[in-house]
């Protein structure tokens, strides 16, 4: 059987970079990753980003991340993260990479480095490089950039890593794999839920790589209650019962009736873990007023706010959606 569906991958990447951006940079950039301080943090800069590149001249949407860091020789810089995503070969993409890092560079007096990730499934196509020249002047850019489909060639090296990019690399190259076959993806979706388990992750780290697992590979619903089933035996075995999205499912699906009381308790404070992490990272600690409000919030309404962060540029934003929600 196979799956009829269009590869989601901008909402899934752009959530699960701003969750664990450290570890995206030592997974697949180790070199500048050992260059950067990060006892000192990192600040998502999206309201920048939008201000140098004018939306309306953007096309297609991408994942798109401005970040500022600062180095260990005691510099301050700062680094664009371009993460493409897109299923289509786009003609003048070196091009656009060229075209932010300028801008960012003009506007704000400031040395930007471009990384790229190419999630596509076109083998040959990578673009590496911007150039041209003319009358004896020459422009060039050349940025990090790796390709998700070379990383087919090491599948041994993947499952046994730890970094969490491991599982998400996994899950993105089995998703565009297994297109033909409902049957393989479920296995494969298994596995890697079991590889949670068994890598001993935190329980925040399962319930976000869950989060990601489960966005990217759709299965038909027959199999996710199969899937649902196995997960939560396994867990038990593992005596590992983590609240994920697992039980989530299980209410998005109507099936209130049966399950527990403790189990909706378990889906919200699970839920509002993932919000309240994902806001520290966006907009820095919320006042306690705020998570008040966000405390309050069913269990949907917390999940569609953890995708809304993503394009929260200030608190004023996420002061006024909570209004809506009133």
């Amino acid at each position: 059987m196979a799956i009829n569906e269009q590869l989601e991958t901008d909402g899934p990447w752009k959530e699960i970079l701003e969750i664990d951006f450290k570890e995206f940079m030592e997974f697949f950039f180790p070199k500048a990753y050992q260059e950067i301080d990060w006892s000192k943090g990192y600040v998502f800069l999206d309201k920048e980003l939008q201000q140098a590149i004018r939306e309306s001249e953007i096309k297609k949407r991408y994942v798109d991340k401005l970040v500022k860091v600062w180095l260990v020789s005691g510099k301050e810089k700062w680094i664009l993260v371009h993460i493409e995503v897109q299923g289509e070969k786009e003609k003048d993409f070196a091009q656009r990479i060229y075209v932010y890092n300028y801008r960012l560079y003009d506007r704000y007096n400031a040395q930007v480095a471009s990384f790229v990730v190419l999630a596509d499934e076109r083998k040959n196509w990578k673009p590496e490089s911007y150039s041209y020249e003319v009358l004896g002047t020459k422009v060039e850019l050349k940025y990090s950039m790796v390709k998700l489909l070379d990383y087919k060639k090491d599948w041994t090296k993947l499952e046994n890593q730890t970094n969490p990019f491991s599982i998400v690399v996994m899950a993105h190259l089995q998703a565009q794999a297994t297109r033909a076959s409902a049957d393989k993806r479920y296995s494969w979706k298994l596995k890697l839920a079991k590889m949670l388990y068994d890598r001993n992750y935190s329980k925040q780290e399962i319930i976000e790589l869950f989060r990601f697992i489960d966005w990217i590979m759709k299965l038909p619903e027959i199999l996710e209650d199969k899937l649902t089933t196995e997960i939560s035996e396994y867990g038990e075995e593992k005596y590992m019962p983590y609240i994920t999205y697992v039980e989530r499912r299980g209410i998005q699906q109507g099936r209130q009736e049966g399950l527990q009381q403790g189990l909706q308790q378990g889906l919200q404070q699970g839920e509002l873990m993932v919000v309240n992490r994902l806001l520290n990272h966006k907009l820095g600690k919320m006042d306690k007023e705020i998570m008040e409000e966000i405390e309050k919030l069913s269990l949907v309404k917390l999940e569609e706010l953890a995708e809304a962060i993503l394009d929260f540029n200030n608190i004023s934003e996420l002061e006024e959606w909570l209004k809506q929600c009133k």
